[in-house]
């Protein structure tokens, strides 16, 4: 089985959702066999579960730094709509939510998955999606990178 983790962007709201949709059957749905983790943000994180969760009967694991409750209501709202497809939500317990625990989380899930997909919105690299796709590469493994 293939183990994919999933980073994007927050800010999502240049483009229609129809866009969304479609970006995810191109470059999702062709690992819909696997075992997606999430992050379980706002943005392409929430987007990706819904769609994962309606579309595919992938696997789908979400990965918070804290907890869920600590993550933005749009975050919450999306987990608790897909709660019935979630197969795990991992809490990895930080005390305080902010760059390094986001970082851990994502490290958390490249460690775990055999590649990654990443949604960015820039090219800007101090982003957590531009941290997870640079620690994907210094891992060696794969990673899939769909501007949006």
């Amino acid at each position: 089985m293939r183990l994919v983790a999933i980073t994007g962007t927050r800010v999502t709201g240049h483009r229609p959702l129809d866009d969304y949709a479609a970006l995810f059957m191109a470059y999702l749905a062709p690992f819909a066999d696997g075992h997606f983790y999430i992050g379980g943000a706002k943005g392409i994180d929430s987007l990706a579960l819904v769609w994962l969760a309606g579309n595919t009967d992938a696997h789908i694991s979400v990965v918070a730094p804290g907890t869920v409750d600590q993550q933005p209501a749009e975050a919450r709202e999306a987990i608790a709509r897909t709660r019935n497809r979630i197969k795990d939500i991992v809490e990895l317990g930080a005390a305080e939510l902010g760059t390094p625990a986001y970082h851990a989380r994502n490290r958390w899930m490249v460690d775990h998955a055999s590649m990654t997909i990443g949604f960015p919105h820039s090219t800007e690299p101090s982003t957590g999606t531009w941290q997870t796709l640079n620690y994907t590469a210094e891992k060696g493994k794969p990673r899939l990178i769909v501007p949006v």
